[in-house]
């Protein structure tokens, strides 16, 4: 007797583009006299909540103090609403869809402005 397999459901998996704020912590890898960065996140999940979520576990066990999230949707949300995504861009979120994970595609250093 054999069972057969069922058909696997698609996945409900999204990606949604992250733009995150730390703040410095001790051992985080920030630049010497950083007072923080913006990082660019690509992150999958179900919603955008349940990548909001994933994104801050990955950061904290990297040693970074997230303070801000803003989400600005996932690649068809954007694409709708005009913003042009280089190819590299979108291979980065196909791979955080195929790996089901965080990418951090960019990350930006903050230096104060000395007066």
């Amino acid at each position: 007797m054999t069972k057969e397999k069922k058909p696997k459901k698609p996945s409900r998996q999204q990606v949604f583009t992250l733009l995150v704020e730390v703040g410095r912590k001790t051992g985080d890898g920030l630049p010497k006299g950083a007072t923080g960065a913006a990082l660019v996140c690509y992150a999958s999940g179900v919603d955008e909540a349940e990548a909001v979520r994933e994104t801050v576990a990955i950061l904290k066990q990297a040693d970074l103090a997230p303070l801000e999230i803003s989400g600005y949707g996932t690649l068809e949300e954007r694409l709708a609403e005009g913003h042009d995504i280089p190819d590299e861009e979108q291979a980065l979120m196909a791979r955080a869809l195929e790996e089901n994970s965080v990418i951090v595609a960019q990350m930006t250093p903050f230096f104060e402005e000395k007066a």
